[in-house]
């Protein structure tokens, strides 16, 4: 399995990063041995000294598809969470200095955190799920899909024409503004409609 990752996908998070809002969907992946395992801490890595949560929804694939039309890719997905795409923002802008890939700053062991999986209702409106984070008890990043640039379907749609989807593969749909510092000691807590996700610690 892959996990693929969608960057700058809501206006106000491309915005407090200083980035141009996309015109299409900017993609980068993560690879399994990213996940986070559950009920596991995430050790903060001795090579940032700026790591950033960046909270996001999640879908997991179900099917496997290539060259995907955005009106059938809703039948490639059935259950969501939220989750974190750790950065170390500091060694990625080090690597965007240079023109360098910055995979060492994203996809690295346990940069990934997937919460609880969900079933999604068939009447379940995708184009507005409320989605939070809270840092220590304290809100941090509260978003909604009705502001992505680019919705599941469509980020779908687009991912499959360049690699096949496969059963297992994650999504990560983006996150809203609010990304911040996380130091050893937090706890961080994701919310999907309302509903408790994930509970991880950084040590």
């Amino acid at each position: 399995m892959k996990i693929i990752c969608i960057g700058r996908n809501y206006a106000d998070h491309a915005k407090e990063l200083k980035n141009d809002i996309p015109t299409e969907p900017v993609i980068f992946l993560k690879p399994k041995s990213a996940i986070l395992l559950p009920e596991k801490p995430l050790y903060y890595p001795e090579f940032t000294k700026d790591l950033q949560y960046e909270c996001e929804v999640v879908i997991k694939i179900n099917k496997n598809g290539k060259h995907l039309q955005e009106k059938f890719a809703r039948k490639y997905y059935a259950e969501m969470t939220v989750g974190i795409d750790f950065t170390a923002r500091d060694v990625q802008r080090e690597q965007q200095k240079k023109g360098l890939p910055w995979e060492i700053a994203k996809a690295f062991d346990g940069s990934a955190v997937v919460g609880q999986m969900i079933p999604i209702a068939e009447d379940q409106d995708l184009n507005n799920m409320h989605f939070q984070l809270f840092q220590n008890g304290t809100l941090v990043q509260d978003g909604n899909t009705c502001d992505m640039i680019f919705n599941f379907d469509q980020l779908i749609a687009y991912a499959s024409k360049f690699f096949t989807i496969n059963i297992g593969d994650l999504l990560y749909s983006g996150t809203p503004a609010g990304v911040g510092q996380v130091s050893i000691g937090d706890v961080l807590e994701g919310y999907l409609m309302g509903n408790k996700l994930f509970e991880i610690k950084v040590l």
